[in-house]
């Protein structure tokens, strides 16, 4: 195979594991070559300081020897080790397929929100050859084996309509998704989650995207009021000169952890258990207008033809009528902030219906086909 297969490692202290899993892959016809990420300490122990700077200089001086070529990136590491290697995957393009092999010393939806990056838990220690580390080893040569056999793995052609979703508003994006394939337009879905985020962010801003539609812009309370989340400065601004079509689906929630887990002061309010994992309370009055005045700055300052459709019925599946947090009030809050804060250059459609219901998926077509036809105008 003529895929070049590229091993970020600490050769100081895992050469055996390394030396094994080039063996699993030479079984396979795989041929890979090592990149040392060792901090070469020559033994000393450093600060915190010193050794996080460490870090990041061996992270810089790897990037730089990493051929624009590769095919296949791999990491193998610990705490130290795997941090190392995990933040020189992050840097690569996302077309690369990468593959980090690793204890998991760190809660991953933050570290690869943004990253094609495969993770592949270790289970044991990397720490000396065993049964456990050697079955792990011999699954990830397999698995990079089969990445070996991909070809065209350049950027997409044909870019698609970039669109955010929940749980709470899939009501909406699978029938959007659904319309938009009707009419030749490929669509490219992403987990507004506060993580999902991220990544769309990522790929507006290298030109994937020929439009988009943020049905589900929830992640600006996440944001600016509370919930996990990381670190998303382009979430709204990114691909800035694109049409955009924006709704309020899910921005009538807080998106937090377990019921068990929620504070009291949030439990006193109208929620319900999405699911084991997450809860969904709902906003105040002053928490909407918040978040309102918040989306209206973000959209003044992009370049792009916009426009805004805001489905009085309901922004998401359990704001309606008989919904654990059905309100009306929060809506008006939403609809007039808007309309006090935007610019004329974004056009505000208000509709007498839900988020779910097809008038809005055939607006939100007959929108975004306008705005596309204006941005083409010369």
């Amino acid at each position: 195979m003529a895929t070049q297969v590229l091993i970020l490692a600490t050769l100081e202290t895992k050469e055996d594991e390394v030396g094994f899993l080039m063996q699993e892959l030479d079984k396979l016809g795989v041929a890979a070559h090592t990149l040392d990420i060792s901090l070469a300490t020559g033994g000393s122990i450093l600060n915190g300081d010193q050794k996080r700077h460490a870090m990041e200089a061996v992270v810089v001086a790897s990037l730089g020897q990493i051929d624009a070529d590769v095919g296949v990136v791999i990491g193998l590491g610990g705490g130290t080790g795997g941090e190392i290697a995990l933040n020189i995957l992050r840097a690569l393009p996302l077309h690369i397929p990468k593959v980090l092999v690793t204890t998991l010393p760190f809660d991953p939806r933050a570290a690869v929100a943004d990253s094609s990056i495969t993770l592949v838990p270790t289970l044991a220690d990397i720490c000396g050859l065993n049964s456990v580390l050697r079955d792990v080893l011999e699954n990830t040569a397999l698995m990079v084996a089969g990445l070996c056999r991909k070809s065209g793995a350049g950027r997409r052609q044909n870019p698609a309509v970039g669109i955010t979703a929940l749980g709470a508003t899939d009501g909406a994006v699978l029938p959007l998704v659904q319309a938009l394939a009707c009419n030749g337009r490929e669509s490219a879905v992403f987990h507004s989650n506060g993580y999902g985020g991220a990544a769309f962010s990522r790929f507006a801003a290298r030109g994937d995207f020929e439009a988009i539609v943020d049905v589900t812009p929830h992640e600006i309370t996440r944001v600016h009021l509370a919930g996990a989340h990381v670190e998303m400065p382009l979430r709204f601004s990114a691909g800035a000169d694109l049409p955009r079509v924006v709704l309020p689906g899910a921005m009538n929630f807080l998106g937090l952890g377990a019921l068990s887990e929620v504070p009291d002061h949030y439990r006193d309010r109208p929620h319900y258990a999405h699911s084991g994992f997450f809860t969904h309370v709902q906003l105040t009055e002053d928490e909407m207008q918040l978040v309102a005045t918040r989306l209206a700055d973000t959209l003044n300052a992009v370049s792009g033809p916009t426009a805004v459709i805001i489905p009085m019925g309901g922004f998401s599946h359990q704001d309606r009528p008989g919904g654990a947090i059905e309100n009306q009030t929060l809506r008006d809050v939403l609809r007039v902030t808007l309309h006090d804060q935007l610019t004329e250059k974004t056009v505000i459609r208000t509709l007498d219906a839900h988020l779910f219901d097809p008038v809005v998926t055939q607006e939100i077509i007959t929108t975004l086909d306008h705005l596309t036809d204006q941005k083409d105008l010369p």
